[in-house]
């Protein structure tokens, strides 16, 4: 009986990983992310997580003004050695010119989304947030999952102390004024029945 060789990104180099492994690296996993140089696999996504990927993406969608564009889990640039993958970006639609891109700056980023899953709670709670502040992404929502109904956290970016204030905590609705004009109703994320049977 054969065995399979250990794939190549089995056994990190010295000095860890960097962005553009990402794309050159064989058989590597759908939805590998990068960060301080170590990579970091995508586990068996639930069904809150898909659902409230797929509510903002298409409710994004839907309210953002000409100039912006919508992307769903999609790796952005931080530096050499960290390329996360939110799950919803809102970016400058001028990026979005070359479809052959496999990832995008970060400085293009207005809005980066997570949605909390309960092996990438410490990492979308604390690592990524850090992160996104230190290249100014202006905006960031953090997406829970509260006994099957969903809450956001929202936060904006402050530009004397470049870092995250906290300016909203929404549950069955959600209406801002940034990075554009949103109302969502959040009890939508779930049909009700599902959230009924979670309580």
């Amino acid at each position: 009986m054969s065995i399979e060789p250990e794939p190549r990104w089995a056994v990190p180099p010295l000095g860890g990983w960097t962005a553009d492994d990402l794309d050159t690296l064989p058989n590597l996993p759908p939805h590998t992310e990068l960060i301080d140089a170590s990579l970091v696999f995508a586990c068996p996504q639930t069904l809150f997580h898909s659902a409230a990927v797929s509510f903002f993406s298409g409710q994004l969608r839907s309210s953002a003004p000409p100039g912006l564009e919508v992307v769903g889990r999609f790796t952005i640039d931080i530096d050499r050695f960290n390329r996360p993958e939110p799950d919803v970006i809102v970016v400058d639609d001028e990026v979005m010119q070359n479809l052959d891109r496999t990832r995008l700056p970060a400085e293009s980023v207005r809005l980066a989304i997570e949605v909390v899953s309960p092996e990438s709670g410490s990492r979308d709670r604390e690592t990524k947030p850090v992160k996104y502040a230190r290249v100014k992404i202006p905006h960031f929502w953090r997406v829970e999952n509260h006994n099957g109904r969903a809450v956001v956290y929202v936060f904006e970016l402050e530009p004397a102390t470049g870092s995250y204030t906290s300016t909203g905590v929404f549950h069955d609705r959600m209406k801002v004024s940034v990075p554009f004009e949103a109302d969502f109703d959040l009890t939508a994320i779930l049909p009700r029945r599902l959230t009924a049977d979670s309580r």
